[in-house]
């Protein structure tokens, strides 16, 4: 029987030609699997063509834009995800949702095994087959650039040779993966971590430096979830598209880190994010405003927890959907208003407003109608230092 190759299909150089290479490596047929995460450029229908211009007997486009703000980045917004305190996730959280249409695509189209494009230097590897063995265990992987040595040099010379349509230059030295959530740029100039980027690396942002007038925005959550902007009522990828341009603007979301890979190496990236660093921002602000304090200090180690998890590809483990559970009841009263200020690089918070706000007025003012009664705090100091002086006596005592 033939097998059927099910390839994550971006429509870029290795993966287009990955489709001739593993019909005949592998004597199979290739499905190609291209899904619409937000990331613009070229029209998705183009990638469908192309991919069936390099020998794909079949080749599915799926448009999960909704899907991907819905049920991806608001719950790294709720987990107000940042790898490293920095790192949005863009890559992270796009990766467990193309496998669940490679699997999909797999279970209605025969495939046997899948395939994807990534190295063996990466973490998207593990993204990947993480979130196979937990879906589909039962469908092999092979991935042409790790397993059979492929480089971009080969790729180029073959596509040539075989007469692909596609792009086969070396005009680009970045190497860029972006979505809704974000855009990634690593490679070229920039392994070099002394060397600054470019202002022409950035395609989500405008340089910061350029004077321009702020833009002042209002966020409306429900339950940790972003409903409006500027009263307007909008889905979550409406408002993440909007933010993208509007604080994009301004150049809010620019990161340059360099980051802990889970295979044990340290690599550079640059990170654009407008708008999810825009919406996490608002939405830690407002949860300063209504989560109590013991589980708002919990859940900052629970968002840290989570984001280390996201990023290792083990979306769909236990331990993830355990801390989901957490993170979405710690949402019950995440609903209210965030203003900002947009402008010179940074989304600033103004202002905040709750009907859910534990913030009282008469609790915190310091001037005629203050209800704190002060009275209290000498025996509460008292009582709550009395570890430490017990600890600190014991200590003299042993010099």
């Amino acid at each position: 029987m033939t097998e059927r190759v099910v390839l994550a299909f971006s429509g870029g150089l290795d993966t287009s030609v990955a489709i001739p290479f593993l019909a005949e490596k592998m004597n199979a047929e290739v499905i190609a699997v291209a899904v619409d995460l937000g990331q613009g450029g070229e029209d998705m229908k183009a990638i469908r063509e192309r991919a069936l211009d390099c020998g794909a007997v079949e080749s599915v486009v799926v448009d999960a834009r909704e899907e991907f703000a819905a049920d991806f980045c608001v719950p790294a917004l709720q987990a107000n995800a940042l790898y490293m305190d920095r790192y949005p996730l863009l890559s992270s959280l796009s990766r467990p949702l193309i496998v669940k249409h490679l699997v999909t695509a797999a279970k209605q189209l025969g495939g046997t095994i899948v395939s994807h494009g990534c190295t063996g230097k990466g973490n998207d590897q593990v993204r990947f087959e993480a979130g196979l063995a937990a879906l589909a265990p039962e469908l092999k992987v092979v991935a042409p650039a790790r397993d059979f040595a492929w480089t971009r040099d080969k790729a180029i010379e073959y596509a040539e040779r075989r007469g692909l349509p596609i792009e086969t230059t070396k005009k680009n030295p970045f190497s860029i993966d972006q979505n809704l959530w974000g855009r990634a740029i690593e490679t070229g100039f920039l392994e070099d971590i002394w060397n600054a980027p470019s202002e022409d690396v950035y395609a989500y942002t405008a340089d910061p430096a350029v004077p321009r007038e702020p833009d002042e925005v209002v966020i409306t959550f429900e339950r940790g979830v972003p409903v409006k902007l500027d009263g307007r009522p909008l889905t979550p990828y409406e408002i993440i598209d909007e933010l993208n341009r509007r604080a994009g603007a301004h150049g809010v979301g620019r990161i340059d880190m360099v980051e802990d890979r889970l295979v044990g190496i340290k690599s550079r990236e640059v990170y654009e994010a407008p708008g999810a660093i825009t919406l996490i921002t608002a939405h830690l602000e407002l949860e300063s405003v209504t989560v109590e304090r013991d589980l708002a200090r919990f859940k900052r180690g629970v968002d840290q927890r989570w984001s280390e998890l996201v990023y290792d590809g083990l979306w769909y483990s236990p331990l993830k959907r355990g801390l989901d559970a957490l993170i979405a009841d710690a949402q019950r009263y995440v609903s209210g208003d965030i203003r900002m200020t947009l402008h010179g690089g940074r989304a600033t918070v103004t202002g905040r407003r709750s009907e859910q706000s534990l913030y009282d007025f008469s609790l915190a003012t310091y001037d005629t109608g203050d209800s704190f009664d002060q009275s209290l705090a000498k025996g509460f100091v008292q009582l709550f230092s009395l570890p430490s002086k017990i600890a600190a006596a014991r200590d003299a005592k042993q010099g």
